[in-house]
């Protein structure tokens, strides 16, 4: 009998990550796509469905299945990662079993004292993790397919074995040999029906408002967002705008998740951390420039980001924040910078981005390291906390998932979150989207302003265009 302590595990063929998603059941089952993909940050592709257990939290009031009570999400989700020990498959993708969901903006209050009150119009959870027993994974370097089942939430070896058997018979008999092209709804909405929290003027004030923060010596660079809202056609349905979305905008660290009336459509091309074997990465993103069509003056632009003092000075920043927040939980003189304002270029985009490193401390985990980080210092400022502050004060509306994590917390101890940008967020059909930008003592307001448009042509273009 294979260790119980071991998932049971099976090569399968099947369709690719998307086509396949399309046909499964998606109620509680989370997406993790490298649509972008490559060897480094898309590799891997994950398909978890099914959950034995959803986790909710909300301003306080946790609802772990039946029972509801208060409490720190963080404490809550140590412990239940304790009560699952998975020993992983070497030679497999990471993800083989475990918590994976999406941590919310606002996660941030249970760690600091931080202001909590301002509009919540899509009520979306803080925090929403299922715990999964089963997982289909993608080597996209291999072009290999694995299925995973744990057996969890059963303990007793014999128990959790039949589990794992009868829940990998039940995944494999989900999964089609040849499936259909996904077909996409042409619905689309009017550029003019889209509402912002800002306009070009209110904008500008608020960050004039930040730069005097900077110059009165509180922070020295702070990220301002404005939200996009808008009503979804009823023909378009959630995963329908997911791949409108992947088709606009690949990304590395794609996601989508549907439970009850809220759902998440990310196209995010940012790592917010990863701990895999013990060592730590983040890969901080700040300093920004429009794609053109044009190759010649694309490069020009590249270049222009590129020799921009203060692009460069808004990474650095962003860099030693994190790595003070590293340090709190590596071991000593194990942080290293192995890129610093490398040039990256997107679908719509390109990006300064930052590679910060280090090993894990023995006595320390992924919460432990999640606590010491959290939200990721390249959407918040610096100082983190006084940035926050400002942020609460400035923008009307909650950030809810945006500039949240999305990703996996594994029963092995490893995990990778992606920073939640380039992300649409909904509550039935009403959806929202943000951007925002670094504003620095040399930040021209409307060209900030202006910088946020360009992040969100890829999520407006998926709006309206068909």
């Amino acid at each position: 009998m294979q260790n119980p302590h071991f998932p049971l595990v099976k090569e399968i063929v099947c369709p690719e990550p998307q086509m396949l998603f399309a046909h499964l059941p998606k109620e509680g089952a989370i997406f993790l796509d490298s649509a972008r993909q490559d060897d480094k940050q898309g590799r891997y592709s994950f398909i978890a469905l099914a959950p034995f257990q959803i986790v909710i939290c909300k301003k306080g009031r946790i609802q772990i299945g039946n029972k509801e009570y208060e409490g720190d999400p963080f404490e809550l989700l140590e412990e239940e990662l304790n009560n699952y020990v998975l020993a992983p498959i070497a030679g497999c993708p990471p993800f083989q079993g475990g918590m994976a969901g999406i941590l919310g903006y606002e996660l941030g209050t249970y760690l600091e004292k931080l202001p909590y009150d301002q509009k919540d119009d899509l009520a979306f959870p803080d925090l929403l993790m299922g715990f999964y027993d089963l997982v289909i994974a993608w080597d996209h370097h291999l072009a290999k397919t694995w299925v995973f089942s744990s057996g969890f939430p059963e303990k007793d070896p014999n128990s959790r074995m039949k589990r794992a058997t009868q829940r990998l018979d039940w995944l494999l008999a989900q999964i089609p040999s040849v499936v259909p092209d996904v077909e996409v709804s042409g619905c689309t909405i009017e550029e003019d029906r889209i509402d912002s929290t800002f306009n070009n003027d209110t904008y500008q004030v608020a960050v004039e408002k930040a730069i005097e923060y900077i110059r009165a010596g509180d922070i020295f660079e702070v990220n301002i967002s404005q939200r996009f809202s808008a009503t979804l056609p009823s023909g378009l349905a959630p995963f329908d705008l997911y791949c409108k979305l992947r088709r606009n905008n690949p990304a590395p660290f794609a996601a989508f998740m549907q439970y009850g009336d809220h759902a998440l459509v990310s196209a995010s091309p940012e790592r917010f951390l990863q701990l895999l074997n013990g060592k730590v990465q983040a890969r901080p993103i700040k300093g920004t420039r429009p794609r053109h069509a044009d190759p010649v003056l694309d490069r020009a632009l590249a270049q222009e980001l590129e020799a921009s003092e203060k692009d460069r000075a808004e990474n650095v920043m962003i860099v030693d924040l994190m790595r003070n927040d590293l340090s709190r939980v590596c071991l000593p003189h194990t942080i290293v910078v192995p890129k610093l304002c490398g040039l990256e270029s997107f679908a719509t985009v390109h990006h300064l981005v930052s590679v910060v490193e280090g090993i894990l401390a023995p006595s320390q985990n992924a919460i432990s390291l999640l606590k010491a980080s959290f939200p990721g210092g390249s959407i918040t400022g610096a100082p983190k906390i006084r940035a926050m502050e400002i942020i609460a004060e400035l923008e009307p509306t909650v950030r809810g998932p945006y500039c949240g994590s999305v990703g996996y917390i594994g029963f092995n101890g490893d995990m990778d979150l992606s920073i939640t940008i380039r992300t649409f967020v909904l509550n039935k059909s009403f959806v929202t989207f943000q951007t925002g930008g670094a504003v620095t003592v040399d930040s021209d307001p409307l060209q900030e302003y202006e910088e946020t448009l360009t992040k969100a042509k890829a999520l407006r273009k998926t709006l309206i265009e068909p």
